[in-house]
């Protein structure tokens, strides 16, 4: 996560890392594209069901990450808690993005440390937004 210090060393901006947890093909490429795009998030890594996501996890790093609740096998509450348990959702920002946005979904991630939980049908575009503004901020 040294993004910040390589950016100001170079002068330059880098993208932030973002690990995508999403089993929908569709919604995969579309926030890819629409985060490639700002120029300062980049996809690095993506996951469609639970067990890829930790395996991506240790063997990367990243500055954010975005979960679906619903995967092909497993759940993004795994995922969630996976990070939770070895205190990473303190270092890298934490965003659900779920066609069930259940108030009991929704108080488990906060309870968990998830810093935006987003409905997809209605919040889409969130995603973009607060992802843009912690990378703004992060490379100040």
């Amino acid at each position: 996560m040294s993004t910040g210090n390589a950016a100001t060393l170079t002068g330059s901006r880098l993208p932030l890392k973002v690990l995508l947890i999403e089993d929908s093909a569709v919604i995969r490429e579309s926030l890819s594209e629409a985060l490639g795009s700002t120029g300062m998030l980049e996809v690095t890594g993506v996951a469609e069901t639970a067990d890829d996501a930790v395996r991506t996890l240790e063997n990367d790093s990243f500055d954010a990450v975005i979960v679906d609740i619903q995967l092909r096998r497993g759940s993004g509450m795994d995922v969630l808690s996976y990070l939770h348990e070895r205190g990473l959702l303190e270092k890298l920002m934490a965003i659900v993005l779920t066609n069930y946005a259940l108030a009991t979904y929704r108080k488990r991630c906060q309870q968990l440390g998830v810093q935006h939980f987003f409905d997809k049908s209605l919040e889409f575009d969130r995603v973009i937004e607060v992802l843009d503004e912690f990378a703004t901020g992060r490379q100040a």
